[in-house]
């Protein structure tokens, strides 16, 4: 394999989803090989503590890695050797023949997440199916929730997402709020992403600001914000979460994170969006109530719930570093 031919692929792998678009992962070019890694900065310690975030994030890079490769007529594949000091994930290699997939580039591009409202209407169960096959092929498993099971859930998640200074910091970090912001077209969660007016725009950024804040923090300002997207689940939607084997190593959970990126271009394929809702999985007292609900006895099995559908509008494309 000649990795410089992986160079000019780059702005088309960066069309991997991070949680709050920060786009984690880093290409390191050897002489023989590419290396998948991460910027810690680029990282959300406060929100995402055990790093099962990065871990998704990093294997649907790589998933998307290996389908662009294989559009362009590239034999590549990947290679576990993580390295947790040196933020080293593994390696992408040459390879006998291209990756199988059934996907493209086109479809990489075509993915969108959509935050907005979608149109009423539960995932077909051959969908479903296609999607739980995905799953067992990595040893887990799919449960699909009505979205109106997670109202008060998700209000709960983003109360505590919102109530607690550091989590408050670091989304206030990634918000792209301005589209005078030079950061606007690069990375984080635009207005535009988020669905919100101008005016939901500048009144959230004044909310946050680090003057503001710890005074509205207290006058209980966090349920205010976590009651607006309440409205989001209360219709005949569907949301879906992927739970992994008893014990999953680390390792795993990243190619799980390949296989949560198969799941979600099957379903754009179908004309589907994707919204994850990972708040409720990181707030701890949210994820252990939502693995009572699905009778789990293990929450850490949990690792990520999406709101799937069909889209009311549109959504943007949202912003890449490449």
């Amino acid at each position: 394999m000649k990795p410089d031919a992986l160079r000019e692929l780059e702005p088309d792998f960066w069309r991997a989803p991070s949680a709050r678009n920060t786009q984690p992962w880093v290409l390191r070019y050897r002489e023989e090989t590419v290396e998948i890694g991460w910027d810690p900065a680029r990282t959300l310690p406060a929100a995402d503590p055990s790093g099962r975030d990065l871990r998704l994030a990093l294997g649907a890079f790589t998933e998307t890695c290996l389908i662009v490769c294989a559009d362009a007529g590239l034999h590549v594949d990947f290679r576990h050797d993580p390295d947790a000091a040196g933020h080293r994930l593994g390696h992408l290699v040459a390879a006998g023949g291209p990756y199988t997939t059934p996907f493209t580039v086109q479809d990489v591009r075509a993915r969108r997440t959509g935050r907005a409202a979608y149109e009423p209407g539960r995932l077909d169960d051959a969908v479903a199916a296609r999607l739980e096959k995905l799953a067992a092929e990595e040893k887990a498993e799919i449960r699909r929730l009505p979205c109106r099971d997670l109202i008060d859930l998700l209000y709960d998640a983003d109360r505590h997402m919102f109530a607690t200074p550091p989590i408050a910091r670091e989304l206030r970090e990634w918000l792209r709020l301005d589209p005078e912001d030079p950061r606007y077209r690069q990375d984080g969660l635009t207005d535009r992403a988020l669905d919100l007016t101008p005016f939901q725009a500048r009144m959230l950024g004044r909310l946050l600001s680090p003057r503001a804040y710890p005074l509205l923090r207290r006058l209980g300002v966090p349920g205010v914000l976590a009651g607006a997207s309440e409205d989001l689940l209360d219709y005949d939607g569907e949301a879906v979460v992927l739970v992994a084997r008893p014990g999953s190593t680390h390792t795993e959970q990243v190619d799980l994170g390949r296989v949560l990126m198969r799941q979600w271009l099957t379903l754009s394929t179908l004309g589907h969006t994707t919204h994850p809702l990972s708040q409720i999985i990181d707030a701890q007292r949210t994820k252990q109530r939502l693995a009572r609900l699905l009778d789990i006895d293990d929450p850490s099995r949990l690792l990520n719930i999406t709101r799937v559908g069909r889209p009311a509008t549109a959504p943007p494309l949202s912003a890449r570093l490449r």
